[in-house]
């Protein structure tokens, strides 16, 4: 049987990264007031998804490099303003990149039990990040069409 590449390793960061910029465009979009507490339904502000973003990302990046299955920390209260939050976001960035090379493509389909509790391939680990960064943006969408500001333009990465 022959395998194909789809995506180099290259092409999936800068996928991903595409991802978080944009994210970064759609936390700059909130007014600072309503970034923090703005909900619909009975979401979560877009802050606190943006924070749990952030806690997954560099935090699970260092446990696959690390092949260490530490639990989930959420918490993130230092981060009270919209300044911090970008702040924040933009120190990921890099630590994202030097983290996600120094996975071998080979580790990719190795399976890592992420935070003790998602047993899967690391590749599947990875997209999660990616999956859950956009499912949460679209939080963020709807919440920014409700204040009626136009959001983003979702292929503008």
């Amino acid at each position: 049987m022959s395998t194909s590449q789809i995506l180099s390793k290259a092409e999936l960061l800068n996928h991903w990264q595409g991802h978080r910029r944009l994210t970064r465009r759609v936390i700059e979009a909130f007014p600072a007031d309503k970034l923090f507490t703005f909900s619909v339904g009975g979401m979560r502000p877009f802050a606190d998804l943006a924070k749990e973003m952030l806690s997954i990302a560099v935090p699970g990046l260092e446990g696959i490099v690390n092949r260490a299955e530490g639990a989930y920390e959420e918490s993130q209260p230092d981060i009270t303003t919209k300044e911090a939050l970008l702040h924040r976001w933009d120190e990921a960035t890099p630590r994202i990149d030097a983290l996600f090379d120094q996975i071998s493509e080979a580790d990719f389909h190795e399976t890592f039990n992420l935070f003790g509790q998602f047993n899967f391939p690391i590749i599947e680990n990875i997209l999660y990040f990616i999956d859950n960064e956009i499912h949460h943006r679209a939080q963020g969408y709807v919440y920014l069409r409700a204040l009626e500001i136009q959001p983003p333009f979702f292929w503008e990465r």
